[in-house]
């Protein structure tokens, strides 16, 4: 039964993940993300309801305009897949609750951020901010705590003393990103930002390895890491703090 229901949460959470789309490509430019309707980048033509349902359409037009016949970046897919698999997830996971709309609602959030800073390397204060009040009243409302405010700070912290040690390879954007996972996971954000780190390093390997000294002054975007690291942290965050704990 779980199964089914979390089945039946992958469709509102693709036309979310669609929605996502619009959010990431209008939020930096600060267009308005309700008006106007969805349009080719290239040839500006309105898009018809049924040229944007999300993975179908762009598997039947093949990933590209249907009016002018330049290619779709696959981001858009990737956004409406990933938002749509980590819903079924959370309900899967967490059942269906409020603490599991409150899950999803932050994985929304992490992939909007995301994709916002793969494309524009920047993570919006319009889109982290108000998700990271939201996110805190409502882990509050269902589990009354500090642990999550002093969660949301101690992260926020952590990252602009490393910001503040390395502006060239972190920005703000991130620091403010760490509050929203601090806000969500409470303690468990330590395995969030390890894992974030972990996982920029490898990049961070292959650029020194082909530019050598050069590569300092690329820059990667953290966001994606450090939300790969939160949505880990979110479905085993307690396993892997414990089974590292017991090591000691």
């Amino acid at each position: 039964m779980e199964i089914v229901v979390a089945a039946a949460a992958l469709v509102p959470g693709l036309a979310v993940g669609s929605f996502l789309n619009v959010v990431a490509a209008r939020v930096p430019l600060k267009r308005s993300v309700a008006r106007p309707g969805s349009a080719c980048p290239s040839c500006e033509q309105p898009i018809a309801w049924y040229d944007n349902i999300p993975l179908v359409s762009y598997a039947v037009l093949r990933g590209r305009c249907r009016s002018c016949g330049v290619r779709i970046g696959l981001r858009y897919p990737a956004v409406e897949l990933a938002t749509g698999v980590l819903a079924a997830a959370c309900v899967l996971a967490f059942g269906v609750s409020a603490y599991a709309l409150l899950a999803a609602f932050f994985c929304a959030a992490l992939v909007a951020v995301a994709a916002t800073d793969v494309e524009h390397r920047i993570v919006p204060n319009r889109i982290v901010l108000p998700a990271a009040a939201l996110v805190l009243v409502g882990r509050t409302a269902l589990d009354p705590s500090v642990e999550w405010a002093l969660a949301a700070l101690a992260a926020g912290a952590f990252l602009l003393l490393a910001a503040l040690a390395h502006p060239a390879g972190m920005g703000m954007g991130d620091v403010k990103l760490a509050l929203l996972l601090g806000a969500m996971l409470g303690g468990t954000v330590a395995v969030a930002l390890m894992l974030g780190m972990l996982a920029a390093l490898l990049p961070g390997i292959v650029l020194l390895a082909r530019h050598g000294a050069a590569a300092r002054k690329l820059k990667i975007p953290f966001a994606p890491f450090l939300a790969l690291g939160a949505v880990i942290a979110l479905f085993a965050g307690d396993r892997l703090l414990g089974a590292y704990l017991s090591l000691f």
